[in-house]
């Protein structure tokens, strides 16, 4: 059994802890060895996260190799283009086209890019573009997006998507139950997406 390597990057508030926290324990679920880890730059402050997951029979190390990164899962466009040389030839890129700019581009230091979706659509790699703020807006919840995103890659995963799916619906009918089914919805939607997208 291969290895399976995700890294998730966002800004601080986005979710990308959470939803990696997700994803590794559906893997463990069904039955895969998993290792993770997380860089948090001024999270809490908008600053950039990542977060490397692997899965598979064996996993000794949480980081993945340079330019071994099956799928990038990117909550925000630039950060999708910082991340970019870490995703394999013929790996995926799922990106949310949100722009949110981080500190180190409102305080001057860095320019955001032009076009990011451009850039990464350049590099020769399957790039999976979308708005996932304005799915949550239509589905009344900017803070759906995280269960987009988890939609959106749920056709990358060597495991059903109903499982994925089953969790999070699963996880918010225990603790908040009258978010149970837009959550279903948003993940529904952002798998559609996705996929059209492709």
């Amino acid at each position: 059994m291969s290895i399976t390597n995700i890294l998730v990057a966002g800004t601080g508030g986005q979710g990308v802890m959470t939803a990696t926290e997700i994803l590794a324990l559906t893997a463990v679920a069904e039955g895969f060895d998993v290792k993770k880890t997380e860089v948090a730059g001024m999270a809490q402050r908008g600053g950039v996260v990542n977060s490397h997951l692997r899965f598979g029979e064996k996993v000794l190390s949480p980081v993945i190799p340079a330019g071994e990164a099956d799928v990038l899962l990117a909550f925000e466009a630039a950060e999708a283009l910082r991340w970019q040389h870490e995703v394999k030839p013929d790996g995926v890129i799922l990106v949310n086209t949100l722009k949110l700019a981080p500190p180190v581009v409102s305080s001057g230091l860095f320019s955001y890019p032009d076009d990011p979706v451009a850039a990464l659509r350049a590099t020769g790699r399957k790039v999976y573009a979308f708005d996932a703020g304005e799915i949550a807006r239509e589905l009344g919840e900017i803070k759906l997006i995280n269960t987009i995103m988890l939609g959106a890659i749920s056709d990358h995963l060597p495991f059903p998507a109903a499982e994925l799916k089953e969790r999070i619906v699963a996880s918010f009918r225990a603790r908040k139950p009258a978010l149970a089914d837009v959550n279903a919805r948003a993940f529904d939607a952002g798998q559609a997406k996705a996929r059209a997208a492709a």
